[in-house]
């Protein structure tokens, strides 16, 4: 489907808006000629030229003294005037009345197709693949839930309404000339396809520009939003020179397509007004020629017409600038739709049926690639844990630990083989009720601008208080939290941000220990805290572990001594299991790393 028809089917929810501000303008647009056609009979008062009010020249000048006789017939000029003069107050109030009816029809209309339109992409970003994070920039992103969404509305329920309202204008006041001289409208009309074809011209090419314009905007958000999360990098390269002559070049890039783009969209506005111009001097030219007028124009149908055809200049220019509007907005509305179809893979089937773990979780010959023509990440893997026990993962940068862990939640699907629950393939179970047996406490804590007990509450919206501060000290954290200004509702900053590295792990695991999920997952990531941050977290993480199934990736093996199961993965396969013991009895991969880490450790204590 076009983009153009996928705009259009945005604005299916508010039909009856639609049509209630095609109906206000309608109505305005019909008081706006009544103040046209009223100034017939005024002019012919001004002028001393009133005669019988059933006569007139033109067919309008016939209509409207035949409509104004019950009220003009009888009275002084003075009087008539007054009564004209009361008509043409009403009617412009009228008019503006239903001016504003529309304006806030449309108003209505833009901000519920945008809210719809960044509701859905929202939506759907959270079903697409991870991978798809990974190839995009989050910048590229918030652009397109931000600025795009705002450009899409314009197409919709802006340049749209604007086409509805001027065209009806346009209908109205072509009406009114026509009445008063069909021969002088049509010369006007015969003009016209010659002013399309220029304009035609001019809209391919800002369509253009316009897409151009969108993919630099998104490439320059992105650019910014990665720049101001590496802050810290940058200061500590001494890159802050480098940085900014980068950033000068992508603004400068902005401003340019920018410029060009408006180069071409400024143009529409004054060829239509030097255009409408000449076919106002060419009509004021015709009118003095009966061969074209047919009969000679009194001249307050003269004015009249002239007041007319001025009066439809504005429509006319506002409407030639609609498809530089439509194609400007079109281009925003393209790149949604494009996030729109990437396929959607967090959807569940009919049918799947909800988790349970009672039992076991079996890793049957799994093997795993990120991308189809990709190196193998798993080759092969399998290994069965059963419930209660805690399995380690353990080997070099790279072996393929946290791709098998992030499995198991199915963030990913195995490009082969099978994981079963409680002998159930994965790919049969729901999602959410399969992550909810779940509790994930990563090496990178993720932590919310929002209060400490939201982000310890964090997917347990009917948490209380109480239980909210029990996790809490469980996991070692109540003693910092109550240090911290307004305690549990401190809004702890971006990513965290007012919290240490130890502290914003302590929450991370109050979150779990919230949550209370038979299966834990964790990256333990104590090595880069400082002794007595690693003690506190090491206590909180003893805490969390207690009964539950846990598979731990290992960084510091002295950590795993306990594990009822070490497996040993290098190049994604595993090539030892068993427990810590026997593991260094057979002298193979996992003695090596301990051998390693242990003489590490002797050399920074003597040293």
């Amino acid at each position: 489907m076009s983009t153009d028809r996928r705009l259009i089917r945005t604005l299916r929810p508010y039909t009856g808006l639609l049509l209630l501000a095609i109906v206000a303008a309608t109505l305005a647009s019909l008081f706006d000629g009544v103040t046209i056609i009223i100034l017939i009979p005024f002019l012919k008062l001004l002028f001393g030229t009133a005669g019988p009010l059933s006569t007139g020249s033109t067919t309008l000048e016939a209509w409207t003294s035949r409509m104004l006789a019950p009220v003009l017939d009888g009275r002084t000029v003075a009087e008539a005037s007054a009564w004209i003069m009361g008509i043409l107050v009403g009617a412009l109030a009228l008019k503006n009345v239903f001016v504003y009816l529309r304006a806030q029809t449309n108003v209505r209309m833009q901000e519920s197709v945008v809210r719809d339109l960044r509701r859905q992409l929202f939506d759907h970003l959270l079903v697409v693949d991870l991978r798809f994070f990974q190839e995009t920039r989050v910048g590229q992103l918030l652009a397109a839930l931000i600025a795009d969404a705002d450009q899409a509305k314009g197409a919709v329920a802006g340049s749209l309404d604007s086409l509805v309202q001027n065209t009806i204008m346009i209908l109205t006041t072509m009406v009114i000339l026509m009445t008063i001289s069909w021969r002088l409208t049509l010369l006007t009309l015969l003009t016209a396809p010659v002013l399309l074809l220029g304009i035609r011209a001019l809209v391919r090419r800002i369509r253009r520009q316009v897409q151009l314009r969108a993919e630099e905007r998104g490439h320059m958000t992105g650019i910014a939003a990665e720049r101001l999360a590496a802050m810290k990098l940058i200061r500590s390269s001494g890159t802050e020179a480098s940085e900014t002559a980068g950033w000068g070049d992508i603004v400068t890039r902005y401003r340019k397509r920018v410029i060009r783009t408006q180069r071409f969209a400024s143009l529409t506005s004054p060829v239509t007004e030097v255009f409408a111009g000449l076919v106002l001097v060419l009509v004021i030219f015709a009118a003095t020629l009966p061969a074209v007028t047919g009969r000679p124009l009194g001249p307050e149908a003269t004015i009249a017409f002239l007041l007319a055809a001025l009066k439809m200049m504005s429509p006319l220019k506002q409407l030639t600038q609609f498809p530089t509007q439509w194609a400007t907005a079109a281009a925003g509305a393209e790149r949604i739709f494009r996030l729109l179809d990437e396929p959607a893979v967090e959807l569940d089937r009919p049918g799947q049926q909800p988790a349970t773990f009672t039992r076991d979780l079996v890793f049957d010959r799994v093997s795993f690639r990120y991308a189809e023509t990709g190196d193998l990440v798993l080759d092969d893997v399998s290994f069965a844990v059963r419930r209660g026990q805690i399995v380690a993962l353990v080997g070099p940068s790279g072996a393929g630990k946290t791709t098998l862990v992030e499995l198991v939640p199915r963030f990913w699907q195995p490009t082969s083989g099978e994981i079963r629950m409680d002998g159930v393939p994965l790919d049969r179970l729901n999602r959410h009720s399969l992550r909810r047996l779940m509790g994930v406490v990563g090496q990178d804590t993720v932590l919310l601008n929002d209060t400490v007990a939201a982000n310890i509450a964090y997917g347990m919206p009917d948490a209380t208080r109480e239980q909210v501060a029990v996790a809490a000290a469980a996991a070692n954290a109540a003693e910092f939290i109550a240090r911290l200004p307004q305690g549990y509702d401190t809004i702890l900053g971006e990513r965290g941000a007012r919290l240490s590295g130890g502290q914003r792990q302590r929450i991370a695991i109050a979150r779990a220990l919230l949550r209370d999920s038979p299966i834990l997952i964790l990256d333990e990531a104590t090595s880069a805290l400082d002794t007595e941050s690693e003690r506190l977290v090491q206590q909180a993480i003893d805490r969390l572990m207690q009964d539950r199934t846990v598979l731990v990736i290992a960084h510091r093996l002295a950590t795993v001594r306990h594990a009822d199961l070490i497996l040993v993965l290098d190049g994604g396969r595993i090539v030892e299991q068993g427990t810590h013991e026997s593991l260094l009895l057979a002298g193979g991969l996992y003695r090596r790393l301990h051998d390693l880490q242990f003489l590490a450790l002797e050399e920074a204590r003597s040293g």
